[in-house]
């Protein structure tokens, strides 16, 4: 699911034009060239499922989920609050690659009282469970 939502163009090659657009759609959108280049360098040849599975793996290897977790979160929390905003991510979940039903977004989503989700506790039931298994 994650190389088919990289693959913009759905040509089995990940290259520095879906790179570039994978960026720009999770807002990060001063992404120079020559970094891209960098990420694809880590390829070693073109980035087909193959590979793309093998630098993944890599990647995670020694990797603390929860550590893990938290840090993707991070990416739509660029001011540190703890939070990101729920509507935003309702979108991209309803939206972006394996989608979710409106039923499954927020099942056991921590929202506070200015409607954010509080991923780290998020975290915590993702890693732990709710309490409710």
């Amino acid at each position: 699911q994650a190389f088919s939502c990289i693959d913009q163009n759905r040509d089995g090659i990940i290259t520095r034009a879906d790179l570039k657009e994978t960026d720009s759609q999770l807002g990060k959108t001063k992404v120079s060239d020559a970094e891209l280049e960098e990420m694809l360098k880590e390829g070693k040849g073109p980035i087909n499922f193959t590979v793309f599975l093998t630098l993944f793996g890599e990647k995670l290897n020694g990797t603390n989920p929860k550590e893990s977790i938290l840090n993707t979160f991070k990416l739509f929390d660029p001011a540190g609050t703890g939070t990101v905003n729920k509507d935003k991510f309702k979108q991209l979940l309803l939206t972006q690659a394996d989608k979710f039903s409106p039923e499954e977004v927020f099942a056991v989503t921590p929202i506070d009282v200015s409607e954010n989700i509080d991923y780290k506790s998020l975290c915590y039931i993702i890693t732990h469970g709710d309490g409710k298994e």
